[in-house]
């Protein structure tokens, strides 16, 4: 609308009578809840809240994945030491006897833990093995064939072998889960591997049995990962319940093996039983390998089972280099210190690819959808 003043000067009205339905517009659109009606200053204060909690619930969860792997990382670095200790430096005779020790520790610490009401789990049914198959077998090789290969091989090439692990981890994953990894995470995974094998080029300490040992419990490691993170999903078991049968289920197996192969007797024959030190340690290797099973699961819950390979091959950096002083058998040479420190580089560059902090990410994506992209 226009109101003309003589002359040629107009006043044009309708932008200022625009602006004020605007205005009554906005304003009757806050006391409604805007435009869709749904209350404005209310509806912002409770994204407000709802945002604050879900920043707050991505905090805890930040800080169980972290807290995790840093547990089971510690657990994995601190029984590789002692079973090294035991088996090279003091020569204990069979992997396999001790084996059977961290087999009854988890069962005697689990039974006990549930007696006393610090921890729950299912009671033994029929279809309790049916439920957990097949982790038990997975979980008794992985545990025998890695003791095997820490006492034939020397603690570096070991580490840098079980790298292997993290590729067949990263495929299953990719078959069963359905989880496919970044091509970052790719690029390290490959790296790794690409060191461990120049490493093994030239060791000068190659033991064949070692070598098959160390490939056997690659691959079980990564059935094992991929697995428990499948049983806990969809398992009422539970995580140690999953630990508890997983030992209860492979005790006599893993005591008939021992006494079909000798290593009982040999193991019970041992000349070291009298020094305090070596039990001391012997003890604590079974106690550790409860410790590791439970850091193991606790990881693989709370990250993935890709994750949980790669922390244990990172805790490997440090066994690398102590394991050069620990043992006394491994032969240095340059082509394969080279490969070791390419492999342990790509074990930090994976790290810093998998626990840096996406926000935007994160809020951009239902909580239901996080972390299926490793």
């Amino acid at each position: 609308m226009s109101v003309s003043r003589g002359g040629n000067t107009t006043l044009d009205l309708q932008p200022l009578l625009a602006d004020d339905g605007d205005d009554d517009g906005r304003k009757q659109e806050d006391k409604i809840g805007g435009p869709g009606g749904g209350g404005g200053s209310l509806l912002n204060g409770s994204d407000s809240k709802e945002l604050s909690h879900r920043e707050r619930e991505d905090s805890a969860v930040f800080v169980k994945k972290i807290g995790s792997a840093l547990f089971y990382g510690l657990s994995s670095f601190m029984i590789t030491v002692v079973n090294k200790t035991v088996l090279t430096s003091y020569h204990f005779p069979s992997f396999l006897f001790l084996s059977l020790g961290q087999l009854t520790a988890s069962i005697v610490v689990l039974g006990m833990g549930k007696r006393l009401k610090l921890v729950s789990f299912p009671p033994l049914q029929r279809s309790t093995f049916a439920k957990i198959f097949p982790l038990p077998l997975i979980f008794l090789g992985n545990m025998m064939f890695g003791l095997g290969g820490t006492k034939t091989l020397s603690l570096p090439m070991f580490a840098a072998l079980r790298r292997f692990s993290i590729l067949m981890t990263m495929l299953l994953e990719l078959k069963i889960l359905g989880l496919r990894p970044s091509n970052a995470v790719q690029i390290s995974v490959y790296a790794m591997i690409g060191g461990a094998l120049l490493a093994a080029s030239d060791d000068l300490s190659f033991n064949m049995r070692g070598y098959i040992y160390v490939m056997i419990t690659n691959a079980l490691t990564a059935s094992n990962g991929v697995y428990v993170k499948k049983k806990l999903d969809t398992s009422e078991i539970g995580k140690y319940g999953l630990m508890y049968y997983n030992s209860l289920f492979m005790f006599l197996p893993a005591l008939a093996l021992n006494y079909a192969t000798g290593d009982l007797e040999q193991a019970l024959n041992f000349g070291q039983w009298n020094d305090s030190v070596f039990v001391l340690q012997f003890l604590l290797s079974c106690v550790m390998g409860f410790i590791l099973s439970y850091s193991t699961i606790l990881c693989t819950q709370f990250n993935s089972a890709l994750t949980t390979t790669i922390v244990g091959c990172l805790k490997n950096i440090c066994v690398t280099y102590l394991g050069m002083f620990i043992g006394g058998d491994y032969v240095f040479s340059w082509l394969n210190c080279i490969g070791i420190n390419i492999s342990v580089l790509a074990s930090l560059l994976y790290t810093y690819v998998t626990f840096r902090r996406k926000r935007a990410p994160d809020k951009q994506l239902p909580s239901s959808n996080r972390g299926e992209n490793v």
